[in-house]
């Protein structure tokens, strides 16, 4: 029976505003969706992952549509996806101890054991980053 229900809560979409506050956004829409699914021991990790795919996107310049989804893609997996209209694609920068910034993508990669990527569309990129259940 719990595969049937993970069937039935497969999949959930949000559209925040391509803008700062957008990482807000993403952020309470994918708390609600992981509590919502049963899946509070996944929202810390999802919720900076979320935040930190959404703000890369709003840092491309991308001021077009965003999307941002979050998907059982297995039983043990749940995928988070922003879609935007940007085609710069992420890239991972070890930084040094000293740097303020570029810490986002290592934290993601940490957070997903390094399962992230991304993929170019006709009109801009999605990327994803996967994390493990514990169902």
């Amino acid at each position: 029976m719990q595969h049937a229900s993970l069937e039935t809560q497969a999949s959930s979409d949000a559209s925040p505003t391509p803008l700062p506050e957008a990482a807000g956004q993403a952020r309470r829409f994918l708390r609600t969706t992981l509590t919502g699914w049963g899946l509070d021991g996944l929202v810390d990790a999802a919720v900076l992952v979320g935040s930190e795919l959404v703000t890369n996107a709003a840092k491309t310049g991308c001021r077009q549509q965003m999307t941002v989804a979050v998907r059982h893609v297995s039983r043990t997996t749940v995928r988070i996806a922003v879609r935007d209209g940007s085609c710069v694609l992420p890239v991972l920068i070890r930084a040094s101890p000293d740097e303020e910034c570029h810490r986002g993508l290592t934290l993601v990669d940490h957070l997903t054991g390094g399962r992230w990527g991304a993929t170019v569309e006709p009109a801009g990129k999605v990327v994803h980053a996967d994390l493990t259940t514990t169902r």
